[in-house]
């Protein structure tokens, strides 16, 4: 680890630079929460995650999202959290794009906008807030987007989402601070309904648009999407993921996103290759994020696979009544072992002591 550009800078050019790179497509881990076994923060192994998924190539940091755990926000641990995923990302010479999950009303997220704008953040992810209608969720983001540029998060229903018009998207991504959205309903009518509005807007070439349907990755990747609205077809495609399944076997996923890339520019060999590997992380994510209990054991699955690396040193979430469901570890024990050319085991071995130091 070297050090070098400060990945903190908030000058004008410095955000030119991020947004070129968030518009190209990176991969954005969701940076899970490592704790100890009395639920405090392990600062040591919270930092290792990071230098994990920076060495292994990932382009951005997404920091207080669902993988960290909601319940983080509105307690003394959101501020330390924040601060130690850019500090450590400060330590790497290269810019690394930093994107700040933010939740509830709106006095809420734009304070949590402001704390992460002053800790040096790039981005904030604004989650979905249950107790407002689709009007005031438009008027929160353009109160958000006056802090920090806005990621749109369109949140599965089984872990606090809510469904979302058509008519909304289109009006989340006319809103110029609007520079991406996170595309996680997992179903295909509600992502088309992103892809409709993005395009209604007008804004297909300056809204990135991210995957987060852990179910869809690498088809979602590769599809090159024709909208049709009044009359004209406009090519829309997702650059990146932004995913809490890109929190374990980051270095392969880099490695996919590149494929990705080839496959969109026309490469048959790389499609039918992402094709075939596609079910096969559908099927490791339904294991590790226990599709089969209604993702109740999502995020003690991602500390499972961190912790069977020697990231973690458990499965602790801040809440103790979050475990892995019955059943759920020998689906992971499964898929472990089917699908090994997705794991990353020997990436981690060889930078692991590094990282924990």
């Amino acid at each position: 680890m070297t050090r070098g550009t400060n990945v903190l800078s908030t000058a004008p050019e410095a955000q030119t630079s991020v947004r070129d790179l968030f518009r190209r497509g990176l991969v954005i881990p969701a940076h899970p929460l490592a704790l100890t076994p009395g639920r405090t923060l392990d600062e040591r192994r919270q930092r290792a995650l990071t230098r994990y998924y920076i060495e292994a190539g990932a382009g951005g940091l997404a920091v207080g999202v669902h993988t960290t755990q909601f319940a983080l926000h509105g307690t003394d641990l959101l501020p330390p959290v924040l601060e130690l995923a850019a500090r450590t990302a400060g330590e790497f010479e290269r810019e690394v794009v930093l994107v700040a999950g933010t939740t509830g009303p709106t006095a809420q997220a734009v304070a949590e906008a402001e704390l992460a704008r002053s800790l040096g953040y790039h981005m904030a992810l604004l989650s979905p807030y249950a107790e407002l209608d689709e009007d005031a969720l438009v008027e929160r983001a353009r109160a958000v987007g006056e802090v920090l540029p806005v990621i749109g998060f369109y949140l599965q229903p089984a872990v606090g989402g809510r469904p979302l018009s058509r008519d909304f998207w289109t009006r989340l991504a006319s809103i110029e601070s609007v520079v991406g959205i996170k595309v996680a309903p997992f179903d295909r009518y509600r992502t088309l309904d992103v892809l409709h509005g993005v395009v209604r807007a007008g804004r297909a070439g300056e809204v990135a648009l991210y995957t987060g349907n852990d179910d869809h990755i690498l088809a979602d990747l590769i599809t090159p999407h024709r909208v049709v609205v009044d009359g004209r077809e406009v090519e829309v495609e997702f650059v990146g993921g932004l995913l809490g399944q890109w929190a374990v076997w980051v270095r392969r996923a880099v490695e996919l996103l590149e494929e990705a890339g080839r496959a969109r520019a026309g490469d048959d060999a790389a499609t039918r290759r992402l094709l075939t590997l596609d079910g096969h992380l559908t099927d490791a994510n339904a294991a590790i994020f226990d599709t089969a209990n209604g993702f109740h054991g999502c995020i003690p699955g991602i500390h499972e696979i961190l912790r069977r690396q020697g990231l973690l040193a458990g499965r602790w979430c801040l809440d103790p009544a979050e475990e892995l469901s019955p059943g759920q570890l020998a689906e992971i024990d499964r898929v472990w072992a089917a699908y090994p050319w997705l794991r990353d085991d020997d990436f981690v071995a060889e930078g692991l002591a590094r990282w924990l130091a």
